[in-house]
């Protein structure tokens, strides 16, 4: 199984900014981790970080391409912004999570829309840097769901 996952603007600042909402840790030990329990799932794992929409945009494309079995994607302000990456995501094949590390529907009005949600398989919101890996978790729940 391959999987991406896919970090969006300003989430190379986890651990300088805000830290009340997004918490001390940095992308690097978020990475880490992920990549040490995709490791101990025998789960090829590649991690990516831009702050440019179009970037996201072809990763999202290329996803096809690369055979990867899913995307955990955290668009970070492009969820509530970008028509562009709602439209990538509904024109690959390839499974997409959306995670959040904090809970946006506690936050500011503004982050309480996606333009993601309705093609995403699904979203994991508000558990900090544990989102990743609940999302890692749902794509290796549905590959044992499928080996049946």
């Amino acid at each position: 199984m391959r999987i991406l996952c896919l970090n969006g603007p300003n989430l190379n600042r986890l651990g300088k900014r805000e830290k009340e909402a997004y918490g001390t840790f940095t992308l690097a030990e978020v990475e880490q981790d992920l990549k040490a329990a995709a490791e101990a799932e025998d789960i090829e794992l590649e991690c990516r970080q831009s702050n440019h929409e179009g970037e996201l945009i072809d990763w999202i494309h290329g996803s096809e391409e690369e055979q990867a079995d899913g995307i955990i994607l955290n668009a970070g302000a492009f969820t509530h912004t970008s028509v562009a990456i709602r439209d990538a995501i509904a024109s690959v094949t390839v499974p997409v999570i959306e995670v959040h590390i904090s809970n946006v529907y506690r936050r500011e009005e503004f982050r309480h829309h996606s333009f993601i949600a309705p093609v995403a398989e699904g979203q994991i919101t508000g558990f900090g840097q544990d989102v990743y890996e609940l999302a890692l978790q749902a794509f290796i729940l549905k590959r044992k769901r499928d080996q049946r």
